[in-house]
């Protein structure tokens, strides 16, 4: 890299812990020779949050992203002095507002080529819906604004750990009618993509989980392993993506097997969110696959029972930036090698001549 590579960093919920974790984590001075953070909040909600926390982090304001400093952690005022209230652990639309707010313009801004990569803190899906924001969550949000017709796919990783999902934020009843075999081989091919070109694996080895108990037990406990996912793998593996499966979720996890695999692709978000955050909450990562922008955030939310208490652990936030650092750079490596792709040689058997052939 030529330059330090610019992160947009939206504040999130002011009402829970999102400062505070971007405040611990960008007082460290060590992050300020990795990169050059662009936070887009308000500087005096967060001189307010920094003195409740008691927390040195130092920071200039900027007007622009174009401005923004290296060696600095550059403030970009969202709501032009206006007042806005810091309720600690409590959901209301002011809050909501201003995570929108935080959120709208760091996407315009990234749609202008300001920065390389974006880092969300936690928001509270409730509030911030507005007619703006009619999302479930992050995710599908920045899918419309930025994804340019590519689909998102949600990766919870921590270092070796990667578990992607076919469905997200849908109800429960609603999961065995939406899994289809041709949703199962989008979301797997999106993960071997992103497997190889965000995190180096060449050949990656996924791991596709069941949906019923005991991967349905020969279809005595229903029947979309034997009409979905098994079809699904097998197709897969016709197009030479190495996928395994289905496995039983329990025994998967409590059996350590998922140390075998570069990624999981689990069936809904409770089966393979709740097995990652047991083993990985503290420094877990929420990584969106699939999209042009490098999006990462912290794997926990606004945590407002521990809002302003100077309780909560920047481990994960700190994780994020890395891994947005680091996805960024792999990219830039995968297009580097693959910009002047070496033309086709082979031998041509019926000639005598010993001559290599082009296509």
């Amino acid at each position: 890299m030529e330059r330090k590579i610019r992160v947009g960093v939206t504040h999130g919920d002011i009402n829970g812990v999102g400062y505070e974790v971007i405040l611990k984590t960008f007082s460290d001075p060590v992050i300020m020779e990795m990169c050059t953070p662009i936070i887009y909040g308000s500087p005096k909600i967060a001189t307010f949050h920094r003195k409740a926390l008691d927390i040195n982090m130092p920071f200039i304001t900027v007007k622009s992203a174009a401005q923004a400093v290296d060696g600095k952690v550059n403030m970009i005022d969202c709501f032009d002095d206006q007042e806005v209230k810091v309720e600690y652990g409590q959901a209301t639309t002011e809050a909501g507002l201003a995570a929108l707010c935080s959120l709208e313009r760091a996407v315009k801004d990234y749609k202008e080529g300001a920065f390389d990569v974006l880092l969300t803190a936690p928001i509270n899906k409730h509030t911030i819906q507005s007619d703006s924001f009619h999302f479930p969550g992050h995710t599908e949000y920045i899918e419309e604004r930025v994804g340019e017709g590519k689909e998102a796919l949600m990766i919870l990783m921590q270092d070796e750990l990667r578990v992607a999902l076919v469905t997200t934020h849908i109800p429960i009843k609603d999961i065995a009618q939406t899994i289809t075999k041709e949703l199962i081989i989008k979301k797997a091919t999106i993960l071997h993509e992103s497997l190889q070109k965000d995190f180096g694996c060449s050949n990656p080895r996924i791991a596709i989980l069941a949906l019923n108990p005991h991967a349905g037990d020969n279809c005595l406990i229903g029947m979309e392993e034997h009409d979905k996912i098994i079809p699904a793998i097998e197709e897969l593996a016709q197009q030479g993506i190495q996928c395994f499966g289905p496995y039983s979720a329990d025994g998967f996890f409590g059996s350590g097997t998922y140390h075998k695999f570069d990624g999981i692709l689990a069936m809904y978000h409770d089966q393979g969110l709740a097995p990652f955050k047991a083993l990985a909450m503290d420094e877990g990562v929420n990584f969106t696959a699939g999209l042009p922008i490098v999006r990462t955030s912290p794997a926990h939310g606004t945590a407002y029972d521990i809002a302003g208490q100077n309780l909560a652990s920047e481990s994960s936030f700190r994780q994020a930036l890395y891994t947005a650092l680091d996805v960024y750079r792999n990219r830039c490596a995968y297009d580097y090698a693959r910009r002047n792709p070496l033309r086709k040689v082979y031998h041509d058997k019926r000639d005598d001549s010993d001559k290599l052939k082009l296509d």
